[in-house]
């Protein structure tokens, strides 16, 4: 498997979505994914998991049968404030933090509120990595929010599902924050934002984004399962010091 990571994926926590953790590893081990992250919707989506899903996923093992389970979330940006739906200690038990934009938290509004609740976010330091930030329903000054994410050490996701079955037109935006993120050394990240197992590290899509504009492979978090982990551990995230030996001798 050529980036065998994935830090975007729903299970059937979030009610929309139609695949258990049992259903990823078994995807994971026949593509030969590594290291994927279970990333809920945060619980203020209306068919999200309770805030005590979050907690409790200190339950999951670290490795099963060779492959690496990372606790996460994709929060929901709230505000304009760049507050997003999970908080306090509650944060520090997570390996990875992922927040974006949705509509059911956050209405669409202007590119000014889009941007200032963006960088905002960026700027918390709770969040290591913004989801589809080509969304065209959030228009944002993609130049400012690069620039925050480069300053701040947050990852901009490319994300492949925004190319295939949600947030149709997103390919002129992504194209555009890559490009960005190359000029301005920004860190991106594929996800997948699989809601079904199958489509667990299917990054085609989003993989021809980061052709056209010629951005640097060796900066993609997906590229091994230690540069994602040195990433967090960058970000602050203690708890992923468990996985560092399973990997360690793994190729970059």
């Amino acid at each position: 498997m050529q980036y065998p990571v994935d830090t975007h994926t729903h299970t059937v926590a979030s009610s929309h979505a139609y695949s258990t953790i049992h259903d990823y590893l078994a995807v994971a081990k026949q593509k030969g994914i590594r290291l994927f992250a279970t990333t809920d919707h945060g619980p203020a989506m209306a068919d999200a998991p309770h805030f005590w899903h979050f907690v409790n996923l200190r339950v999951l093992p670290r490795m099963v049968d060779g492959v690496g389970i990372l606790r996460g979330i994709e929060a929901n940006i709230k505000n304009r404030d760049g507050e997003i739906d999970y908080f306090g200690d509650y944060l520090s038990h997570l390996d990875i933090v992922l927040a974006g934009f949705h509509e059911p938290v956050f209405a669409p509004s202007d590119k000014a509120t889009h941007t200032e609740a963006m960088i905002n976010a960026i700027k918390s330091g709770k969040v290591d990595i913004i989801t589809h930030p080509g969304n065209p329903a959030y228009p944002i000054d993609i130049e400012a929010v690069v620039t925050a994410a480069a300053q701040y050490g947050v990852a901009l996701e490319i994300n492949n599902s925004s190319f295939e079955v949600s947030r149709k037109g997103s390919e002129a935006n992504c194209t555009a924050i890559a490009k960005a993120a190359k000029a301005l050394g920004a860190t991106l990240v594929m996800g997948s934002d699989s809601h079904v197992a199958f489509s667990l590290g299917g990054f085609d899509r989003a993989l021809s984004i980061i052709n056209a504009v010629d951005y640097p492979k060796d900066k993609l978090l997906n590229r091994s399962p230690m540069a994602l982990l040195d990433f967090l551990t960058l970000r602050g995230h203690q708890t992923v010091a468990d996985f560092i030996p399973l990997f360690r001798d793994e190729a970059f």
